[in-house]
């Protein structure tokens, strides 16, 4: 007979379903200390956590240093695109959608211009020209479509 061990999913699934007593002991298992409050859906939240951890690997130097520094400096990074960011000001897109050239320049802010109106992101842009919710880099052909992606990694 083969034993096998429960699967972190298994054991944060039976989390809800433990006494006190016992998520205490689990508690005590997997961490140094008791937090300073006893609230059951942190301590939940806490040990599921820890166990998809221990089973799957923490986060990367890389996010860790990453949210050490927002903790510390209470500001969050810009999360414009990387496809928008890479753009020089002056840079100019010209795409054709429907017979029609249209052409946008990246503005020394960040913004786009398109016939003289400033838009925040180039998927504003795409959905000025297009009438529909479309990614800006997509469209203007600077991030693959999620079908060349798709076509790339078979």
């Amino acid at each position: 007979m083969t034993t096998q061990a429960i699967t972190p999913s298994v054991q944060i699934a039976q989390l809800p379903h433990l006494t006190m007593e016992n998520l205490w002991a689990l508690w005590d298992e997997l961490f140094d200390r008791r937090p300073g409050h006893h609230h059951r859906t942190y301590l939940e939240s806490r040990i599921a956590y820890r166990l998809q951890e221990r089973a799957f690997g923490g986060l990367s130097g890389h996010v860790r240093r990453k949210l050490e520094e927002i903790g510390r400096t209470g500001e969050v990074p810009n999360h414009k695109r990387r496809a928008e960011t890479e753009l020089s000001p002056g840079t100019t897109l010209i795409r054709e959608f429907n017979g029609i050239t249209h052409r946008v320049t990246v503005m020394d802010d960040g913004r786009f211009d398109l016939n003289g109106t400033p838009f925040k992101s180039l998927s504003k842009v795409a959905r000025e020209i297009t009438g529909t919710a479309y990614s800006g880099p997509v469209f203007f052909g600077l991030k693959p479509t999620s079908r060349e992606r798709k076509a790339a990694r078979a």
